[in-house]
Formats: C-alpha cells, sequence, structure tokens
C-alpha cells in the first residue's frame, strides 16, 4: 500500500455530544430514545423527557460547585441511568471518569486519585464499600452520588460524603428554577478541545493509564458513523456492553446521532432473553458473543435424523448465496428458490433467537473468527466486523452494510487516514478521534504518538488492493518459537474455539519455547451436558482432569493442526481447573484474555509440558 492512504472526506457538523444532544432534544422531542428494564418490564422515556433527567442531573452538579473539565466519576454497570449520568455531566462542561464496576477497591483508588476525581456516581452499597474503605487516599473526591438506594443513616461518614441521584436531580431542579439558562449556557461554551472522557486501560502490564479523550473526539465517532449510515431514525439498538469501554461510548454517540432507539440491559445472561423481547435491528458484541451463540446453533443440530440433514442443507445453501451476496450480487433461479425455503426451515429460527428483526451485528474489541462471520451470514445475519482502540475513542474501521469482507475489520471510517510501518507492518492511524495523551505520563504520550499525531497502534496487519484492513495480530503477543519462527496466537486461537463446541478460552503459548501448545477452558454448559451424555457426575472442576476429557478434545486439536503450519501446531494443552473470568481478574470487561496474567497464573502448568520434550518444528 502507499505510504498513507487519503482519508475518505467527512463533513463536520457536531463540536460536542452535549450540543449534538440538545440539537435532537430540539427536532425530534417526542420520538422514543430509550428502553429500559424494571423488574421484569420495559419501560420507556422520549428524547424529551430524558433530556430533562440530563439537564437536571447537569444543574446538579453545577450547584456542587463542578468546572469546566473538572472530572466526575461513573462507577456503575450497564444501565440507563449510566447514560444519563455521562450526559449530564458532559452538559455540565464537565469530563466523565469511568470505572469499572468490577474493579478492584485499589484501582478504584488509584483511577479517582490519578484523575482529580471530585464527584462519582456510584450504583449501590457494594460500590460503596469499595471507596469507602479507601476514602484515605481519594482527598479530591468531595461527593458520591449514589443511584440505588440511599446512604446508612448511622454511618457518619455516608451521611457528609453520599447523597441520592434523586437528591441531586432534585438540587439541580432548584438550580434551574433560579438560573433557567444555566446548562445551556455551560453546553454553549463547550469546545472541541475540551476534556470529555478519561478512561482507563485495562492495566494487564502494570497500573493503568488514563486515555485523554477530547469532545471533538465524539463528536468525530458521532459524524463519521452518521456518514456511513449504520444507523437510522427507525433502528432499535440493543446496547449491552460496558459503558466505561471505549466500545460502549462510542454506540451512544451514533445513538444520538442517528436518533435512534436504544435499549440498555448490562446483564450479560440475559442478552438472549432481552433479544427476544426487544427485537433489535442493531446490537454490537465482541466475539465470545458470537463463538457462543455459533456453538449452541450446532450443539441443537447435532440431533441426527432428518432435522440435521434440513439444517446442513440450509447452511450449504446458505454459503453458496453468501458467495454470490459476496460479489455484490443477489440470488437467482433456483438458487433463489432453495434460499427462500431454506429461510423458512432453517434460517428463520436462528435469527429468531435474536428477536428476529437483525439488519446487523457489529463485532469488536478482539478478531472474529472468519468461519464464524461465515456461518452467520449463511444463515441470513451480517456481522459487520470493525477495529479501534480506546485511544482512537474506538471508531477507526469498519465493513459497511453494503460493502463488507469476512476476515477484515474493513474500510477506515471517513476522516480517518492509515499507513503501515515500513519496519514491521504496524499499523498506524491519525484521524480527529485520536486521544489527546496519557493523563499525567508525557513519556507514555510520547511512546504512543508520533510529533506529527499518528497513533501507534502496537497491531499488525496489512491493507487489500480494496482498502480493508486485515489484523495479523497484536505486535507484543507476537510469538518467537526458539527456533526463530514468528506466530500469530490468535490466529490459532480462532481456529481452535470456532472448531471445538466444548472449548470456552484458548491461550497459545510457545514465545521462547522450542514447540506451540496452549491452556484451555471449557463451557461449562457445554462439557456438563457432554458428561451426562458419558455417564459422568464430577463437577467442573473434577471434570476437567479426566482422562476422557482430553481424549475428546484431541481430535479437534488434530484437525486444527493440520491447517497449520508445522511449525505453528499445538503439540499438547493442559486444561484449566477453571474458566477464565472478570472477577478472577484474567478476563477484561469487554471480555478479553489477560494473556500475561494466565500465563504468569499456571505457569508450572506451561512448564510441565515441556518437561522433557522434545518436538521438531
Amino acid at each position: 500500500m502507499p505510504e498513507s492512504t487519503a482519508p475518505e472526506r467527512l463533513t463536520r457538523t457536531t463540536t460536542s455530544i452535549a450540543q449534538l444532544l440538545a440539537k435532537r432534544v430540539q427536532e425530534t422531542p417526542d420520538r422514543e430514545a430509550y428502553r429500559y428494564p424494571v423488574g421484569e418490564d420495559w419501560r420507556s422515556m422520549t428524547w424529551k423527557q430524558s433530556y430533562e433527567r440530563i439537564k437536571a442531573i447537569a444543574a446538579g452538579l453545577l450547584s456542587l460547585g463542578l468546572h469546566r473539565e473538572e472530572r466526575v466519576g461513573i462507577l456503575a454497570n450497564t444501565r440507563v441511568e449510566w447514560l444519563l449520568c455521562d450526559l449530564g455531566i458532559l452538559s455540565a462542561g464537565g469530563a466523565t471518569t469511568t470505572v469499572y464496576p468490577s474493579s478492584t477497591a485499589e484501582d478504584c483508588k488509584y483511577i479517582l486519585a490519578d484523575s482529580d476525581t471530585r464527584y462519582c456516581f456510584i450504583e449501590d452499597a457494594s460500590q460503596y464499600k469499595k471507596l469507602v474503605a479507601e476514602k484515605a487516599g481519594m482527598p479530591k473526591l468531595q461527593k458520591l452520588i449514589l443511584i440505588d438506594g440511599a446512604p446508612d443513616a448511622k454511618d457518619a461518614t455516608a451521611k457528609d460524603w453520599v447523597m441520592t441521584l434523586a437528591d441531586l436531580e432534585a438540587a439541580g431542579a432548584a438550580h434551574l428554577a433560579k438560573d433557567p439558562k444555566a446548562v445551556d449556557e455551560a453546553v454553549k461554551g463547550i469546545e472541541g478541545k475540551h476534556l470529555a472522557t478519561l478512561i482507563y486501560t485495562s492495566g494487564t502490564t502494570g497500573k493503568p493509564k488514563g486515555v485523554r479523550l477530547l469532545h471533538e473526539c465524539w463528536a468525530y465517532c458521532a459524524d463519521a458513523i452518521d456518514a456511513c449510515k449504520l444507523w437510522n431514525a427507525d433502528d432499535v439498538q440493543f446496547l449491552w456492553l460496558p459503558m466505561s469501554h471505549s466500545f460502549g461510548k462510542v454506540l451512544m454517540s451514533g445513538h444520538i446521532a442517528s436518533g435512534s432507539v436504544t435499549a440498555i440491559d448490562g446483564r450479560i445472561p440475559k442478552i438472549v432473553e432481552n433479544c427476544g423481547v426487544v427485537k433489535p435491528t442493531i446490537m454490537a458484541g465482541v466475539p465470545r458473543i458470537y463463538e457462543k451463540a455459533y456453538n449452541k446453533i450446532l450443539e441443537g443440530a447435532r440431533k441426527g435424523g432428518l432435522k440435521q440433514k434440513i439444517f446442513e442443507w440450509g447452511i450449504s445453501v446458505g454459503k453458496a448465496v453468501s458467495k454470490v451476496k459476496q460479489e455484490g450480487k443477489e440470488p437467482s433461479g433456483f438458487l433463489a428458490m432453495k434460499y427462500k425455503l431454506a429461510d423458512r426451515l432453517v434460517y428463520s429460527k436462528v435469527k429468531g433467537r435474536f428477536g428476529g428483526r437483525v439488519k446487523f451485528f457489529i463485532s469488536g474489541s478482539a478478531p472474529l473468527a472468519r468461519e464464524i462471520a461465515e456461518f452467520f451470514h449463511a444463515c441470513d445475519i451480517l456481522i459487520l466486523e470493525g477495529y479501534g482502540l480506546t485511544e482512537s475513542s474506538a471508531a477507526s474501521f469498519v465493513n459497511r452494510p453494503t460493502k463488507y469482507a469476512f476476515g477484515t475489520v474493513g474500510l477506515p471510517m471517513p476522516g480517518t487516514e492509515v499507513k503501515l510501518a515500513k519496519e514491521d507492518g504496524e499499523i498506524l492511524m491519525k484521524s480527529p478521534g485520536i486521544m489527546d495523551g496519557y493523563h499525567n505520563l508525557p513519556d507514555a504520550t510520547q511512546e504512543a504518538l508520533t510529533e506529527d499525531g499518528w497513533l501507534r497502534t502496537g497491531d499488525i496487519g496489512e491493507v487489500d488492493e480494496h482498502g480493508f484492513l486485515r489484523i495479523t495480530d497484536r505486535k507484543k503477543d507476537l510469538i518467537k518459537t526458539s527456533g526463530g519462527k514468528y506466530i500469530a496466537p490468535q490466529h490459532i486461537e480462532g481456529k481452535l474455539k470456532t472448531a471445538c463446541p466444548y472449548l470456552s478460552q484458548v491461550i497459545v503459548h510457545g514465545d521462547k519455547r522450542n514447540f506451540v501448545t496452549a491452556l484451555v477452558t471449557l463451557d461449562s454448559e457445554a462439557i456438563t451436558k457432554w458428561a451426562k451424555e458419558h455417564g459422568h457426575t464430577a463437577d467442573y472442576a473434577e471434570l476437567v482432569k479426566l482422562p476422557a476429557v482430553k481424549e475428546m478434545l484431541t481430535p479437534f486439536f488434530d484437525e486444527v493442526n493440520k491447517s497449520l503450519a508445522k511449525y505453528e501446531t499445538v503439540k499438547n494443552f493442559q486444561v484449566l481447573p477453571e474458566d477464565l473470568s472478570i472477577e478472577k481478574e484474567t478476563l477484561t470487561p469487554s471480555l478479553k484474555v489477560k494473556r500475561k496474567v494466565v500465563e504468569k497464573m499456571y505457569a508450572k502448568e506451561l512448564d510441565k509440558m515441556y518437561e522433557g520434550a522434545v518436538a521438531a518444528e
């Protein structure tokens, strides 16, 4: 590819999300904006109704003494109040410090102290307990705003330090009664270069780094998404991703720009159930969600008999149609007739799992196996893979509904420029969405950003003749065997998870070793079902020790190894005693594996696979 590509032209209309929101409310006040669960029911609010709460929150913060660009934290799960509080902070001219609700008390203290956060929205008493234990280490944190429940009247610290969200909104209403234009003036005064958000990276290699994202970063995302026409006003988005992550935040930008509906519930176990209720047209997720759905669909189809034959026939027809559609054409003749019948017999049931109205899914945060994208496309469900970093406000590349290439992360967003480093193929990008730098870390900022504003992504990639970007691996994750061979572990991990329905996570290992091994965890539901069918009654921790389990998994590894170069093949693997999780700090909140953490935790198991072993590459 040339040294750099000229970015697709983008007409900029937005200065800040706060100003875009005010415009949205003015243009479509009575259209539905949000849906959210209350108990077992779903409720909704219009743009006007939501803005009334947002303005009250903003005015409440102003009444507390919030000044422009001062930080306000949010420590809560994904829920409608998260978005209302965030938009309230931005509308008051403040900047949001996002904190994952799964963060430890020590990490919460570090983030809130490092960011000089003055106020913090907290979800419930459990989050309060974490912060009160570390209060002495956060001297600038003046007030906690409790979303659920009320402060304990017997707790002297809570009495002075905690107020409820309802009380803040009441204070905001009183402030607006005295100064009706207070929030309007704050919104009007926001400039693109003002700080909007501090998002702290997961910190797998040390202390988290605070990524400084400006108002113009999110404004750019809104304009770019609107230019791509990913959303329209009639769409319903189901949003479950952690809002503390840039992926969730960018979806909020697209929602406001489009004037569509967003249904919000961050409870991951209820995703499929919620899709049946909400019936979304758009949903974004991480690859693990699509992998689990893929394996569950295949498991359900492996019943034998006529139903399995019909399913396999339908998928074969779907793959033929997928090939036609990937060429930009539509099926015709006998293929079109078969496709229509297969839709009624097979695809409609798959689409029904997600509510039956999905136009497309969006996948990001980690690589999506091409086989997964092709399978869902064969079922008439398009998954548009995208790519971005927290440092680029998430929205940098994406496949389009009418222009896509499976196995790639799509085309640059309008206004994004890309080039590959000559020495190693590292992806460099430049756009208005690139961060201002790392908070209080000038050396790290200088390492990440070139003098002329290019972001060093740390990812290796290639761009095809049509401009589609393919990620080959993380620069820091590449394995170099003792024989000098470079291996991309994520490529192998994706193949294994696609091939074997019993695998939950795979960590391919082999750096500075003479051959490749893997640590794996099992999908609890799938392996429990297998155990019952084979007469085993042990729990998960005991099951994984059974020789029969490894014997069952081995053929899947053998099959994948056939498609790999000899030096890439997985010579041995170890099943771990428990699955990876956010709680155990082996997964990030966006469900990415903390590779170095896992390898350190299971160093003995890895070393054992190499004891006395000799394997040619």
